[in-house]
């Protein structure tokens, strides 16, 4: 299995898992660089997996579809009517399969109540791989359009608890920012410097910061952290008034803050 990643718009990331000569791919928010990205590795795109029903991430979809009418558009069962084209509808825990390769769906609501994350265990020389959509950004997590704090925490709770290992594969090119959040919430964080060191370096390389591991994401993203004391110090100093032994609530004032930090 092979993964590229494929920059779209202005800062999202769709991906090409592919094994042997075919491909699915993950949140085409445009079509064109899809179809290029597909010539150039010489594979056969026969999927689509969407992890949620932001244009941004599907807008392609539509176009795909008029090049290639067999597409299979995988989604969630939530996300029937939202998805272009969605022909193959799963919900928590169902298989995907691509040649030999399994992936699960996770149905990770909080961003959207559709939300799903596609996890690809381990296997040979592969550390595995979730492609989390707006779900479990690097050091960050998406803001809550339709579901709840308590949603999210339980979202991020269950991806993070894939193995260490585990690459992260996010929807969007938000890392600094995300990481200038995370020093603001943990000053004291090594780990969170060391990051910020990281991301600064690959960015200035013209690299992208796709993908994150599990074992980062423990280490450094705040809303990951939420039973951490520091973070739990964070939160109420922003809301005396939570109860800091509730990782949601920790989560919410966290959120809220995160949305109008600069």
């Amino acid at each position: 299995m092979r993964i590229v990643v494929v920059p779209c718009l202005e800062d999202n990331y769709a991906y090409l898992v592919i094994e042997g000569d075919r491909a699915a791919v993950v949140d085409p928010g445009e079509a064109a660089p899809i179809l290029a990205a597909v010539a150039r590795e010489g594979v056969t795109l026969t999927s689509v997996w969407a992890t949620h029903h932001h244009p941004d991430h599907v807008g392609g979809v539509p176009e795909l579809l008029r090049a290639l009418p067999d597409l299979e558009i995988v989604a969630h069962e939530r996300d029937r009517a939202r998805v272009p084209g969605a022909n193959k509808l799963v919900g928590d825990g169902d298989a995907i399969a691509l040649g030999d390769v399994r992936a699960t769906a996770i149905h990770n609501p909080g961003h959207t109540m559709g939300a799903v994350s596609y996890w690809i265990g381990a296997a040979d020389a592969h550390p595995g791989a979730v492609f989390t959509g707006d779900t479990l950004f690097a050091a960050g997590c998406g803001r809550l359009f339709e579901g709840t704090a308590a949603d999210m925490q339980a979202s991020l709770a269950r991806l993070t608890s894939l193995p260490e290992t585990t690459e992260v594969y996010f929807g969007h090119e938000y890392t600094e920012a995300n990481l200038k959040f995370a020093a603001a919430v943990e000053p004291d964080s090594a780990a969170v410097a060391a990051r910020i060191a990281a991301a600064r370096a690959l960015r200035a390389a013209g690299r992208t910061t796709t993908p994150s591991t599990v074992a980062a994401e423990r280490a450094t993203n705040p809303f990951v952290r939420t039973a951490d004391e520091a973070v739990r110090a964070a939160a109420v100093a922003r809301d005396a008034g939570i109860d800091r032994a509730d990782p949601s609530a920790v989560l919410g004032v966290i959120r809220t803050w995160k949305n109008s930090f600069r």
